[in-house]
């Protein structure tokens, strides 16, 4: 795997998700063109008492994703990176719930917020294995 730039005088690991045998996709433009489709999402809503604050939150919590992902990128030791990590997959499921709201307040933005809904899905799920094979990495260092 990759190594990121070293972090306290150690080198920590860069995440990469393989998508197709010899390809890397880089989960940091993944994040990032996420947020911004919500970006343009968020700017076709019309603005109502009830879609003000449902847009407000999921353009917070969409783009928190790759924010977050950029300090897990540059944690300082491999437990912020799994706090980190942590905050990315909250953010990813509260995306998801936003967007479920978004699509109750406004049902005819279905087929734009079922897609994106899904790449929350995606990426909730990505983070949740990058939780747990690091927690697996962290026990198996202790034993050793």
């Amino acid at each position: 795997m990759p190594e990121c730039d070293l972090i306290a005088g150690r080198r920590c690991p860069r995440i990469h998700v393989m998508v197709k045998p010899g390809r890397q996709f880089d989960l940091e433009e993944r994040t990032a063109s996420f947020g911004e489709a919500v970006i343009r999402l968020a700017q076709t809503i019309r603005e109502t008492a009830v879609t003000r604050p449902l847009v407000s939150q999921l353009v917070r919590a969409a783009t928190s994703v790759g924010a977050n992902y950029c300090e897990a990128n540059d944690a300082e030791s491999k437990a912020d990176f799994r706090h980190k990590i942590a905050i990315c997959r909250k953010e990813s499921r509260e995306t998801g719930h936003w967007l479920r709201m978004l699509t109750a307040a406004l049902p005819e933005s279905a087929p734009e917020t079922r897609k994106l809904w899904q790449e929350a899905k995606e990426l909730n799920l990505i983070f949740g294995a990058v939780i747990r094979s690091s927690a697996s990495r962290a026990a198996s260092n202790e034993k050793a």
